[in-house]
């Protein structure tokens, strides 16, 4: 079936219809990621957005189960030059066209993606859309009436409804204190932590268990276990949580999670983060991690065509190393203003200069623009998660 994707500033392209039949509208930005594709169609970061992947063959080792980062496909609409038709990989469950027709995504290909890709690096990323029932005059219509990207509040779509734990799994062996202790113990108490012992080889091996909150701003599942491999027992809360229903929690530390949108429609999250600081350890991921830069004083501002995708460069301005990270955003962090309330750059983009990352001079509190749980991407920078999991074991 014929298809076409229409962008607001008139440009038009011809293509074949892949997934469901239809038409769909949304912000359409490109991720030059060369795998992880079903994570980045499951990603609540991509709501809203029709995805274009500047990687030519898309969908040749199928779809897995286990790769959902969420429990739906987020995406508006997907664009691909090439979508394979015959999978081949160990994990595969299935081809990514019957995915994508599963889960009701309006898609196209069979189109110059490189061109797509350009026009949105030279005017930026702008509204548009996919039909395979409408002229292009209609669609181009259609897109025209349709709210901006940036008018909408995807968080409060995405977000859970309702709070939920995500269990820790095993032990992290990095925190482990040997006892005296000869049988197995478990003590809890209110705002302290949790002492798991176990018997390893002979000798009493005492956990840490650390319970932690996190907002869901459109959090992926890989977040919840690395959390859950480092000993963290998450409780996953509203986007409107507050900061007495998080201390009511007693949590040892925080978290402010990625998701989709612009950062400045979350005066509600900001005050909250606000109002935790000096009181909880904090982590702060992607819009999270905007959303800590407006509760520092500053402000954000929308890229021209973002950063998405498996190869961005970040310094580490703690210790100099560089990183190459797994990014997906479309607004960055104004450096001017941070030290109003003792925070200062942590990281930073070593393409652009834009900032990646935050610090507290005085409070346990770490941000990072890009996502180091990595998923899909280079595990360069899952190193965050440990240093936050030290900060709340010593804060």
């Amino acid at each position: 079936m014929k298809a076409i994707l229409a962008l607001e500033d008139g440009t038009i392209y011809d293509g074949e219809n892949i997934g469901v039949s239809g038409t769909t509208v949304g912000e359409v930005v490109f991720s030059t990621g060369m795998t992880g594709y079903q994570e980045a169609l499951t990603d609540p970061s991509f709501a809203g957005q029709i995805l274009t992947q500047t990687y030519p063959l898309i969908g040749n080792y199928g779809v897995t189960p286990e790769d959902f980062e969420s429990g739906q496909v987020q995406v508006a609409g997907y664009v691909v030059r090439e979508l394979c038709d015959q999978p081949s990989n160990w994990r595969a469950r299935g081809s990514l066209a019957d995915f994508l027709a599963a889960h009701r995504v309006v898609g196209i290909q069979g189109i110059d993606t490189r061109s797509v890709t350009r026009r949105l690096r030279m005017s930026g990323v702008m509204m548009g859309g996919i039909s395979t029932e409408l002229t292009s005059e209609e669609l181009l219509r259609a897109i025209t009436d349709s709210p901006d990207y940036g008018d909408i509040d995807f968080v409060k779509r995405v977000s859970t409804s309702a709070r939920y734990v995500w269990p820790a799994l095993g032990m992290d062996v990095s925190h482990a204190v040997r006892s005296k202790t000869s049988e197995n113990d478990v003590a809890q108490g209110p705002g302290t932590l949790s002492r798991v012992v176990n018997i390893v080889g002979g000798l009493a091996c005492e956990q840490r268990v650390l319970r932690l909150a996190l907002v869901d701003l459109g959090v992926k599942r890989s977040i919840l276990k690395h959390l859950a491999a480092l000993g963290c027992e998450t409780t996953v809360l509203p986007c409107n949580a507050t900061a007495a229903e998080i201390l009511d929690l007693k949590p040892h530390g925080v978290v402010f999670s990625p998701g989709p949108g612009d950062p400045a429609r979350l005066g509600a999250v900001v005050e909250t983060i606000g109002d935790l600081v000096g009181r909880l350890p904090m982590l702060c991921i992607c819009l999270g991690h905007q959303a800590l830069g407006w509760a520092a004083g500053t402000r954000t501002f929308k890229l021209k065509f973002g950063h998405r995708g498996a190869n961005h460069p970040v310094k580490d301005l703690t210790n100099d190393k560089v990183s190459i990270t797994s990014q997906n955003h479309g607004y960055a962090v104004e450096p001017d203003g941070l030290g109003k309330y003792g925070f200062e750059v942590s990281h930073v983009n070593l393409n652009d200069g834009t900032v990646e990352g935050l610090r507290h001079r005085e409070y346990p509190i770490i941000s990072m623009q890009y996502h180091p749980e990595s998923s899909p991407g280079p595990w360069d920078s899952d190193y965050l998660f440990r240093r936050f999991v030290d900060l709340v074991v010593s804060g």
